[in-house]
């Protein structure tokens, strides 16, 4: 009995330990993640409410991926509110990748280099475009 006590002791209590100071625990500082606010609107500036929002953070040199924990959501999914606005949670800094769907409107998508704590995105969804046959 207490070799596992032992051992149990050295679990929760060293190895925490180490991890805090070689910097391993996963937790965000708030100069390593940015808050995104997204604005979806028509060309015309009217806002688009219910509109599909997907927020996708990608690893890139400047902010390596070894560097979160996987315990860190680097992806959120979320409608917008009657204002056609959508809040993102806090997430790293680098390159996002913004998805935008609305039913009746052109499905947007970006890729965006961020490096500000606090950055706000308009995306404009167009109509959809005729369709043509050749037949």
């Amino acid at each position: 009995m207490r070799k596992w006590s032992l051992a149990l002791r050295t679990l929760f209590v060293f190895v925490p330990a180490l991890l805090v100071a070689f910097g391993a625990t996963g937790r965000l500082h708030a100069e390593d993640t940015v808050k995104l606010t997204i604005n979806v609107h028509t060309p015309g500036g009217h806002p688009i409410d219910r509109a599909e929002v997907i927020v996708r953070w990608h690893a890139n040199k400047k902010h390596p991926a070894a560097r979160w924990a996987r315990a860190i959501n680097t992806t959120y999914e979320m409608r917008t509110n009657q204002e056609g606005q959508a809040n993102v949670p806090s997430i790293p800094k680098g390159s996002i990748l913004v998805q935008v769907n609305a039913k009746g409107y052109q499905t947007f998508g970006n890729v965006f280099e961020i490096e500000d704590d606090e950055k706000t995105i308009d995306v404009p969804l167009n109509p959809p475009q005729q369709q043509y046959s050749a037949h």
